[in-house]
């Protein structure tokens, strides 16, 4: 088994606990992983990209163009950033909540996301999209959109991974007082 994933969003969204989440989870598995972090320079606000590879026969943690068995992407432009990393037969899940760039703000853009996930669903065979505004609200935070992403993945396609290895790191690296909602969040949708 090898799975290659890419995360992908932007400063402030739990990318990074995300990659670490999955690693984790694969490591205590057993299996061999590789991963790699692109932040991006304005912390919050900046793109924020994660590799994981999983599995036998990665000898880098960049996966190649092309390659990507899975993007989970925090924010809809990044996934349209990311597309021409996903493989043919490739999955995507993304958040449907936008979050509009520095220069589009100051440019007075009208971004909302929906051409960015119309437009992905033109080009994907496999994309879900996901309500994290209607699970914030639901959930009672909005600090949960990471492990919301990452349960959605799990439910719709095959990471290599199952609930219970995500659940597992949560209460290895999450503080004890968030376990109660990251769970929640990671069976909200199923």
């Amino acid at each position: 088994m090898s799975k290659n994933i890419i995360l992908c969003g932007v400063g402030g969204q739990g990318t990074v606990l995300a990659s670490k989440l999955l690693s984790a989870a694969s490591m205590a598995k057993g299996l061999p992983v590789k991963s790699a972090e692109t932040i991006g320079m304005a912390q919050r606000g900046g793109s924020v990209t994660s590799h994981i590879r999983i599995g036998e026969g990665a000898y880098s943690p960049l996966i190649p163009m092309g390659k990507a068995d899975v993007i989970i992407a925090f924010e809809p432009a990044e996934a349209v950033r990311m597309l021409p990393y996903l493989k043919k037969d490739g999955v995507i899940i993304v958040n449907s909540r936008p979050v509009m760039p520095v220069t589009a703000a100051l440019g007075g853009s009208d971004y909302n996301g929906t051409e960015m996930t119309e437009y992905l669903s033109k080009k994907v065979g496999s994309l879900t999209v996901v309500d994290s505004d209607k699970a914030c609200e639901e959930l009672g935070s909005s600090k949960i959109i990471n492990v919301l992403l990452l349960g959605a993945a799990i439910s719709r396609c095959d990471i290599g991974l199952l609930k219970e290895d995500i659940r597992s790191a949560i209460g290895r690296i999450v503080p004890e007082k968030f376990h109660s909602l990251n769970f929640r969040a990671l069976d909200y949708l199923g």
